[in-house]
């Protein structure tokens, strides 16, 4: 009884043991890589609604500024 008890207990831990050598390969496709578009540049779903004051459309440097007014607002130090 024992015997048997124990060699059901090592075929189960050799079928688990084992069953983690099956799992598949998790590499990124390449195709689904997409690249990203500039933060500045607009969506056409964008809603004009939301765009902040002071912010033109496709600016780098008006962008940036935006950025940069927006980090101060929440800066502790800066209050």
């Amino acid at each position: 009884m024992i015997g048997r008890a124990l060699v059901f207990c090592a075929a189960s831990a050799l079928t688990l043991s084992l069953a983690a050598c099956g799992e598949k390969p998790q590499a990124m496709d390449m195709a689904a890589k997409k690249a990203d578009a500039e933060p500045w540049a607009v969506s056409e779903a964008a809603n004009p609604a939301f765009y902040a004051s002071g912010w033109k459309v496709g600016d780098k440097s008006a962008w940036e500024e935006q950025i940069r007014q927006r980090n101060q607002a929440q800066n502790d130090y800066a209050r």
